[in-house]
Protein backbone atom coordinates (compact mmCIF):
# COMPACT_ATOMS: atom_id res chain seq x y z
CA UNK A 1 0.00 0.00 0.00
CA UNK A 2 2.55 2.31 0.67
CA UNK A 3 3.95 1.88 -2.59
CA UNK A 4 0.64 3.00 -4.08
CA UNK A 5 0.74 5.92 -1.85
CA UNK A 6 4.06 6.66 -3.27
CA UNK A 7 3.57 6.55 -6.58
CA UNK A 8 0.91 9.12 -6.42
CA UNK A 9 2.86 11.25 -4.19
CA UNK A 10 5.32 11.40 -6.89
CA UNK A 11 2.85 11.63 -10.12
CA UNK A 12 1.27 14.84 -8.20
CA UNK A 13 3.93 16.36 -6.95
CA UNK A 14 2.64 16.53 -3.65
CA UNK A 15 4.76 18.14 -0.73
CA UNK A 16 6.34 20.04 -3.52
CA UNK A 17 6.34 23.61 -3.99
CA UNK A 18 4.84 25.08 -6.62
CA UNK A 19 7.65 26.29 -8.54
CA UNK A 20 9.44 22.42 -8.04
CA UNK A 21 6.18 21.06 -9.95
CA UNK A 22 7.24 19.46 -13.13
CA UNK A 23 5.05 19.92 -16.62
CA UNK A 24 4.02 16.06 -16.24
CA UNK A 25 3.04 16.60 -12.55
CA UNK A 26 1.01 19.77 -13.49
CA UNK A 27 -0.83 18.04 -16.45
CA UNK A 28 -1.57 14.60 -14.22
CA UNK A 29 -2.51 17.41 -11.04
CA UNK A 30 -4.75 19.20 -13.58
CA UNK A 31 -6.27 15.78 -15.07
CA UNK A 32 -7.66 14.41 -11.23
CA UNK A 33 -8.91 18.15 -10.42
CA UNK A 34 -10.90 17.92 -13.62
CA UNK A 35 -12.32 14.66 -13.15
CA UNK A 36 -13.08 15.40 -9.18
CA UNK A 37 -14.36 18.87 -10.06
CA UNK A 38 -16.59 17.53 -12.81
CA UNK A 39 -18.01 14.65 -10.02
CA UNK A 40 -18.52 17.73 -7.69
CA UNK A 41 -20.66 20.00 -9.50
CA UNK A 42 -22.64 17.21 -10.51
CA UNK A 43 -23.47 16.65 -7.26
CA UNK A 44 -24.44 20.50 -7.02
CA UNK A 45 -27.69 21.39 -8.68
CA UNK A 46 -28.21 21.60 -12.18
CA UNK A 47 -29.25 25.41 -12.56
CA UNK A 48 -26.00 26.11 -11.37
CA UNK A 49 -23.94 26.35 -14.83
CA UNK A 50 -26.90 27.60 -17.02
CA UNK A 51 -29.18 30.42 -16.11
CA UNK A 52 -27.25 31.86 -13.16
CA UNK A 53 -27.84 34.28 -10.48
CA UNK A 54 -25.37 36.31 -8.84
CA UNK A 55 -25.62 33.62 -6.37
CA UNK A 56 -24.36 31.01 -8.92
CA UNK A 57 -21.92 32.93 -10.07
CA UNK A 58 -20.15 33.54 -7.05
CA UNK A 59 -19.83 29.68 -6.71
CA UNK A 60 -18.33 29.42 -10.06
CA UNK A 61 -15.95 32.05 -9.66
CA UNK A 62 -14.72 30.52 -6.13
CA UNK A 63 -14.84 27.40 -7.09
CA UNK A 64 -12.57 27.88 -10.11
CA UNK A 65 -10.03 29.77 -7.94
CA UNK A 66 -9.90 27.21 -5.35
CA UNK A 67 -9.37 23.99 -7.90
CA UNK A 68 -6.90 25.99 -9.85
CA UNK A 69 -4.71 26.45 -7.39
CA UNK A 70 -5.07 22.91 -6.34
CA UNK A 71 -3.50 22.21 -10.30
CA UNK A 72 -1.08 24.66 -9.78
CA UNK A 73 0.12 23.81 -6.59
CA UNK A 74 -0.33 27.06 -4.82
CA UNK A 75 -2.34 25.19 -2.35
CA UNK A 76 -1.99 21.66 -0.88
CA UNK A 77 -3.97 19.44 -3.40
CA UNK A 78 -6.17 17.34 -1.01
CA UNK A 79 -7.59 20.53 0.92
CA UNK A 80 -8.19 22.69 -1.86
CA UNK A 81 -10.34 20.03 -3.38
CA UNK A 82 -11.99 18.78 0.02
CA UNK A 83 -12.96 23.49 -0.34
CA UNK A 84 -14.51 23.01 -3.14
CA UNK A 85 -16.49 20.04 -2.16
CA UNK A 86 -17.76 22.37 0.81
CA UNK A 87 -18.19 25.37 -1.17
CA UNK A 88 -20.80 23.15 -3.69
CA UNK A 89 -22.04 21.72 -0.56
CA UNK A 90 -22.79 24.70 0.91
CA UNK A 91 -24.32 25.83 -2.28
CA UNK A 92 -26.53 23.01 -2.09
CA UNK A 93 -27.88 23.48 0.90
CA UNK A 94 -28.77 26.91 0.70
CA UNK A 95 -30.73 26.30 -2.92
CA UNK A 96 -32.37 23.59 -0.51
CA UNK A 97 -33.32 26.21 2.00
CA UNK A 98 -34.35 28.77 -0.81
CA UNK A 99 -36.45 26.12 -2.30
CA UNK A 100 -38.50 25.92 0.92
CA UNK A 101 -37.77 29.53 2.28
CA UNK A 102 -38.53 31.82 0.29
CA UNK A 103 -38.11 34.73 2.16
CA UNK A 104 -34.45 33.30 2.29
CA UNK A 105 -34.59 32.58 -1.21
CA UNK A 106 -34.97 36.45 -2.28
CA UNK A 107 -32.39 37.30 0.40
CA UNK A 108 -29.82 35.17 -1.48
CA UNK A 109 -31.29 35.21 -5.04
CA UNK A 110 -32.88 38.55 -5.42
CA UNK A 111 -36.28 38.92 -7.27
CA UNK A 112 -37.12 39.21 -10.51
CA UNK A 113 -38.50 43.40 -11.14
CA UNK A 114 -41.48 44.73 -13.71
CA UNK A 115 -39.91 46.80 -16.33
CA UNK A 116 -42.59 47.19 -18.84
CA UNK A 117 -46.40 46.82 -18.14
CA UNK A 118 -49.17 47.12 -21.05
CA UNK A 119 -46.11 49.09 -23.52
CA UNK A 120 -45.22 51.55 -20.33
CA UNK A 121 -41.77 51.79 -18.64
CA UNK A 122 -41.88 52.02 -15.31
CA UNK A 123 -38.70 55.05 -15.02
CA UNK A 124 -37.94 54.73 -11.33
CA UNK A 125 -37.65 50.65 -11.56
CA UNK A 126 -35.11 51.53 -14.70
CA UNK A 127 -33.56 54.15 -12.23
CA UNK A 128 -33.26 51.50 -9.56
CA UNK A 129 -31.51 48.96 -11.31
CA UNK A 130 -29.22 50.94 -13.18
CA UNK A 131 -30.76 50.15 -16.61
CA UNK A 132 -30.69 52.93 -19.39
CA UNK A 133 -33.03 52.81 -22.17
CA UNK A 134 -30.30 51.67 -24.45
CA UNK A 135 -30.16 48.56 -22.34
CA UNK A 136 -33.36 47.58 -22.42
CA UNK A 137 -34.10 48.10 -26.07
CA UNK A 138 -30.92 45.75 -26.21
CA UNK A 139 -32.96 43.32 -24.49
CA UNK A 140 -36.17 43.86 -26.33
CA UNK A 141 -34.84 44.35 -29.78
CA UNK A 142 -33.25 40.52 -28.38
CA UNK A 143 -36.74 39.03 -28.16
CA UNK A 144 -37.99 40.41 -31.63
CA UNK A 145 -39.76 43.79 -30.06
CA UNK A 146 -39.87 46.12 -31.99
CA UNK A 147 -42.38 48.81 -30.51
CA UNK A 148 -43.17 48.68 -26.72
CA UNK A 149 -47.08 48.51 -27.21
CA UNK A 150 -46.25 44.64 -28.20
CA UNK A 151 -45.14 44.33 -24.85
CA UNK A 152 -47.58 43.19 -21.85
CA UNK A 153 -45.04 42.80 -19.30
CA UNK A 154 -41.28 42.92 -19.53
CA UNK A 155 -39.50 41.32 -16.36
CA UNK A 156 -35.71 41.78 -15.46
CA UNK A 157 -35.42 38.41 -13.94
CA UNK A 158 -33.13 37.10 -10.95
CA UNK A 159 -30.38 35.83 -13.72
CA UNK A 160 -30.28 39.90 -14.86
CA UNK A 161 -32.22 38.51 -18.20
CA UNK A 162 -35.21 39.93 -19.43
CA UNK A 163 -38.01 38.18 -20.08
CA UNK A 164 -40.87 39.33 -22.32
CA UNK A 165 -44.68 38.17 -22.35
CA UNK A 166 -46.16 40.00 -25.48
CA UNK A 167 -49.16 41.68 -25.91
CA UNK A 168 -52.40 39.77 -27.33
CA UNK A 169 -52.84 41.55 -30.72
CA UNK A 170 -56.50 42.30 -32.16
CA UNK A 171 -57.49 41.95 -35.48
CA UNK A 172 -57.88 45.15 -36.99
CA UNK A 173 -61.48 45.24 -39.31
CA UNK A 174 -61.65 46.68 -42.90
CA UNK A 175 -64.99 46.96 -44.01
CA UNK A 176 -65.37 47.64 -48.02
CA UNK A 177 -68.09 48.47 -49.67
CA UNK A 178 -68.67 47.85 -53.62
CA UNK A 179 -70.83 48.90 -56.25
CA UNK A 180 -72.81 51.40 -54.32
CA UNK A 181 -73.33 49.61 -50.98
CA UNK A 182 -74.53 46.45 -52.31
CA UNK A 183 -72.19 44.32 -51.13
CA UNK A 184 -70.03 44.58 -48.17
CA UNK A 185 -66.64 42.50 -47.24
CA UNK A 186 -65.39 42.48 -44.02
CA UNK A 187 -61.76 42.05 -43.70
CA UNK A 188 -59.87 41.16 -40.46
CA UNK A 189 -56.52 41.72 -40.61
CA UNK A 190 -54.05 40.68 -37.65
CA UNK A 191 -52.09 43.64 -36.14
Amino acid sequence: MGEIAEGVRVALGLGLQSQDISVWQMGVRAAVVYVVTVLIVRLGKKRFMGRATAFDVILGIMLGSIVSRAVTGNAPFLPALVAAAVLVAMHWVSSAMALHWHAFGRAIKGQPVLMVRDGKVDETVMRKTHMTEHDLWEDLRGKSVADLTQVAEAHLERSGQLSVIKAERKPKVVEVTVAGGVQTLRIEIAG
